[in-house]
């Protein structure tokens, strides 16, 4: 848990330049980021945007992807607090579950409790996303937590 709380505000046409820009300084993918295909939104403490974050939905599964804090915000428990805002978000929506891929942060979310899981254990239409199916690398890790 985090003592951190970030207001969260969906990404429009006004903002989605600066995720795909902070997804891109990030190493992240971002060629399918558009306002209303997936459901991306910019964590703020305060008025000062701290990172962005991203699901789809496809039914009570969801796909968490491309969770990234600035560089400056780094360190302070902004990334666990952007988890938790988006899976409280996702959850009121009737989420149960949500999947993920990483090639780099698979302790960070062990220690938010995503566990490893085969990659085809993961729902038809997770599979079928961009992020599955063409944007992540096979040896990407995969992890599922539950809601």
């Amino acid at each position: 848990m985090s003592n951190r709380t970030l207001r969260l505000q969906r990404a429009d046409e006004e903002t989605i330049a600066y995720v795909e820009t902070l997804l891109d300084k990030n190493g992240l993918p971002s060629d399918d980021v558009e306002p209303g295909r997936n459901r991306f939104y910019i964590g703020y403490d305060g008025d000062t945007r701290v990172g962005v974050g991203g699901v789809e939905r496809h039914g009570t599964d969801g796909l968490l992807r491309s969770v990234v804090i600035e560089r400056s915000a780094r360190g302070n428990r902004y990334g666990t607090a952007l988890c938790e805002a988006l899976e409280s978000k996702v959850e009121a929506d009737g989420v149960e579950r949500l999947y993920l891929l990483t090639t780099t942060a698979a302790e960070f979310f062990g220690d938010c409790g995503y566990v490893e899981t085969d990659r085809t254990t993961a729902p038809n239409a997770i599979r079928q996303t961009a992020e599955f199916d063409e944007l992540c690398p096979v040896t990407a890790t995969c992890m599922v937590k539950s809601l």
